[in-house]
């Protein structure tokens, strides 16, 4: 067999070729060479058990149900449906690699990638938030710097949805007191965005500026530890972790599920679809619409109001 068709051989052209555009990351080239070796196995493996001795693959004897069975044997392996989906997304690239080098067929062209499981996200009820928020172990606890910096923290995650990523980058100069406004600078896809805080979150907030070990500046960090260092999102989570424990709450909500329980309780009291689009944002949004399910009888409840012919 010629050379220059066997995989091991060809994926390395491929990743080789990946590693010179400019736009492909070292970790998508990482991984893609991993999966695709990892799929070079399963052929190998499979060969053997049919009683044929190889020690390659010959990359045009590859074909449709060569792929088909592969994704079949992850998924009998109870490989998460996102690997799944990698190793595929890794194996067309590299047969749309060769197509477009030397004109090779792709078996992979017509093969769908399995759909995403749809999870109900992990939120809180109206009276647990109220629990997370108001949660001190003793009394003189609530007032201590560190205390004042959680408050601050979970009302603010809770009052505006940010995520955890847009909390520890805010300055002080991207909060105005006065409109009881925040200013989510760059988000996510490079989108500045102007997002309302509760009343609440802005007490906190306010509490906690004043009792910051290091002085605050006016360009300097809202959320740091008690040293005056930026927070980091790993040192949120560890601490909503703490909290929810301690007050005896729902294992395993992190501070997203704060964002998700911002908009579906502002869902729930009647808040429409737009603006809480806006105050996440969500680009599309058929994003913000996972929300609805779990709003489902409110919004039988408001058609049932509204609509004439019920």
């Amino acid at each position: 067999m010629d050379a220059r068709e066997m995989m091991g051989a060809a994926v390395e052209a491929f990743t080789d070729a990946l590693k010179k555009a400019s736009r492909a990351a070292d970790n998508t080239v990482t991984n893609y060479r991993r999966d695709l070796l990892a799929f070079r196995s399963f052929l190998l493996d499979r060969a053997a058990v049919l009683g044929k001795r190889v020690d390659e693959i010959d990359v045009t004897s590859i074909t449709a149900d060569h792929i088909r069975s592969y994704l079949a044997e992850l998924m009998k392996n109870k490989a998460a449906r996102a690997t799944v989906q990698r190793r595929l997304s890794a194996i067309k690239a590299f047969f749309r690699y060769r197509e477009t080098t030397i004109g090779a067929a792709s078996p992979a062209r017509t093969i769908r990638s399995p759909k995403n499981e749809r999870r109900l996200p992990s939120i809180l009820q109206e009276d647990e938030v109220r629990r997370l928020l108001e949660f001190s172990s003793t009394p003189d606890d609530s007032t201590t710097p560190a205390a004042l910096r959680d408050r601050a923290i979970f009302e603010t995650l809770y009052s505006s949805g940010l995520r955890v990523g847009e909390l520890v980058g805010l300055n002080w100069r991207d909060i105005d007191e006065e409109l009881g406004m925040v200013m989510i600078r760059a988000g996510k896809g490079n989108k500045d965005r102007l997002v309302p805080l509760g009343e609440p979150a802005l007490d906190a907030l306010k509490k906690w500026k004043t009792a910051m070990p290091i002085a605050w500046e006016h360009d300097g960090p809202v959320i740091t530890n008690l040293r005056g260092g930026r927070l980091t999102t790993r040192s949120v989570e560890m601490l909503l972790q703490r909290r929810i424990e301690a007050a005896g709450l729902t294992a395993g909500l992190t501070p997203h599920g704060l964002r998700h329980s911002f908009a579906t309780h502002m869902l729930g009291n009647g808040a429409d679809l737009r603006s809480i689009q806006e105050m996440l944002g969500h680009a599309s949004l058929a994003t913000t619409q996972r929300y609805t399910h779990v709003s489902v009888n409110h919004l039988k409840e408001v058609y049932r109001r509204a609509f004439p012919r019920v």
